[in-house]
């Protein structure tokens, strides 16, 4: 028996070896992304207008880093805030908080080259090489056309400073070690449609829609369940609201709505007085005033119009759990 006890002792310290070296190895050894660009993006009158539209519309800069009004449906942005930060994107993951975009040089990005911001919305690791929860969809935005990319980034540059501190985002294990691994260098990027293909467009501007209403596990959409919808945001009364199935499913999904009915469903949202959570008996962070205030009708059309083109995904959302219940 003393035998078998002290092999199982040296078995155990031989796991704890193992266990203890792979931690400080992923600790070490991520993120592996290589040093940032030497870029410097001049801001052309072209790339602030093309900026400006992307990050107050489908790159959702300007929604997800400032602060939003909770006592408005869909909770739009509270003027003079625009890229201050702060809000927590952590979910079940931890506390992650949105970064000040601003130009504040002490707690924005007024010390952070062009490329250096570059490579954080691109390869997800900050100014000193420290990766980047993936709430803060890289993965997603290195598909995006390189010009359109600059763009947004001199957009950004022109917001006013706000100073605000930030804190560092605190991870539960094993996030922690998962989104270490998951910053890379970028090959590939993307090309933006010439406009002529209205499925492509959407494609191309609905990678946000792709993010929130798709499951997801480890930062990965679920293959095969794109758009299918159920991705959980905790609302600050503690309800715990989730994303529509907005797949072309005609019993769970969108597959009923016609182009007019999806455009509209936006546009009613534009006039702010008819913006009253409790009218509705829940709110949401779903940023129904924010697109229809900023989308060109072209866009949301197209978006549309790729939306319709995926394949039907069958899966039955529970929109609301209320505070208190489960």
């Amino acid at each position: 028996m003393k035998k078998l006890f002290k092999i199982l002792g040296i078995l155990l310290i031989i796991v704890f070896l193992f266990a203890a070296g792979g931690y400080i190895y992923l600790q070490a050894a991520f993120p592996k992304v290589s040093a940032a660009p030497d870029i410097k993006i001049e801001p052309t009158p072209e790339r602030l207008e093309r900026g400006k539209y992307l990050a107050n519309s489908y790159a959702f800069c300007i929604d997800c880093h400032s602060s939003r009004d909770i006592n408005k449906f869909s909770m739009p942005i509270v003027p003079g805030t625009e890229g201050k930060g702060g809000d927590d994107y952590g979910e079940g993951a931890g506390f992650v908080p949105a970064s000040n975009i601003t130009g504040d040089k002490e707690t924005g990005l007024g010390n952070w080259t062009d490329g250096e911001i570059f490579r954080a919305i691109t390869s997800g690791v900050n100014k000193e090489g420290k990766f980047l929860a993936p709430m803060m969809p890289y993965a997603l935005f290195n598909k995006m056309d390189k010009e359109d990319l600059y763009s947004i980034i001199a957009y950004i540059r022109t917001l006013t400073p706000i100073k605000n501190k930030i804190p560092e985002k605190d991870l539960k294990f094993p996030v922690n070690l998962i989104f270490r691994t998951i910053p890379a260098d970028v090959t590939e990027y993307g090309k933006r449609p010439d406009g002529l293909d209205k499925i492509k467009q959407g494609e191309y501007l609905g990678y946000g829609c792709k993010f929130c209403h798709s499951p997801s596990e480890k930062g990965d959409i679920l293959p095969g369940k794109e758009f299918a919808g159920g991705m959980e945001f905790p609302m600050p009364d503690g309800t715990i609201i989730r994303s529509s199935n907005i797949s072309p499913d005609k019993e769970t999904g969108i597959g009923n709505m016609t182009k007019e009915m999806f455009m509209a469903k936006f546009k009613a949202c534009i006039n702010e007085a008819n913006l009253d959570p409790k009218a509705r008996g829940y709110n949401t962070p779903m940023a129904w005033n924010f697109i229809a205030k900023t989308s060109t009708d072209d866009d949301l059309s197209a978006i549309y119009d790729y939306l319709m083109s995926q394949k039907p995904v069958n899966n039955k959302v529970e929109k609301i759990t209320l505070k208190g219940l489960k």
